[in-house]
């Protein structure tokens, strides 16, 4: 490999060690997609019963579940509002400065959920993609994918940086949509074991925009997701 191709690659690599990725943690688009703005928003004082009702309910759950199916990783989750004005419904996750996994959620989307069901399954979802090692699984495709980009783009004679740019943007949609789904089941197991009804949760998908099936999607359809709740629950 070139020193032009290497050097950008490490560069690449050196800030997604430090960012959040696409569909694991909060990318522009966030985790969890927009929320159809005809929905109503609950009084604010109901919203923050149900987020500090549904966690404790949901982390020692998530962190029961972590301990059980991984090795060396850190289980102690931090759950907390992103209370920064403007910011749209949103969920994500990702690990802070210790390697803590932290779970975030705006102050709307607490105000969209209709109950401590639809809560929990979004929450259990978040914990899912910590205990699944999606981020370290999403980084290593960014940068495989980079890699592949900026070589393709030396021999074709193009701009290195774009091409890594756009191998590292395929590389990690290669399989989101295959970790969100892997989510919404190991989420679904967590909030059932919490005492929610993921059936009632469910709910939240009708309300959500429906991405659709598209090839790079950062997040499947609804009608998919909705059915990895239901095979979930009828395996429990």
């Amino acid at each position: 490999m070139n020193s032009k191709i290497a050097g950008i690659i490490g560069l690449m690599s050196l800030a997604l060690a430090g960012c959040v990725t696409p569909e694991t943690t909060p990318s522009p688009k966030g985790n969890v997609p927009t929320v159809d703005a005809k929905s109503v928003p609950l009084p604010s004082g109901r919203a923050a019963r149900n987020f500090f009702a549904v966690v404790q309910r949901i982390e020692p759950v998530a962190e029961r579940e972590c301990e059980l199916r991984t090795e060396r990783q850190d289980c102690d989750f931090i759950i907390l509002v992103d209370d920064r004005v403007g910011q749209p419904p949103n969920a994500f996750f990702t690990l802070d400065e210790r390697g803590r996994p932290l779970i975030a959620f705006t102050v709307a989307l607490l105000e969209d959920a209709r109950n401590e069901d639809e809560l929990a399954i979004v929450m259990g979802h978040e914990a899912a993609h910590h205990i699944l090692g999606h981020i370290i699984l999403t980084l290593q495709n960014q940068r495989a994918g980079a890699m592949a980009g900026a070589i393709a783009a030396s021999v074709l004679g193009r701009d290195v940086r774009e091409g890594a740019n756009l191998g590292a943007v395929i590389g990690a949609r290669r399989y989101s949509q295959d970790f969100e789904l892997q989510a919404d089941g190991l989420g679904t197991i967590i909030a059932a074991q919490a005492g929610y009804d993921p059936l009632v949760g469910l709910a939240y998908f009708d309300r959500i925009v429906d991405p659709g099936n598209q090839a790079l999607g950062s997040h499947p359809a609804n009608a998919r997701r909705i059915a990895v709740v239901r095979e979930t629950l009828a395996g429990l």
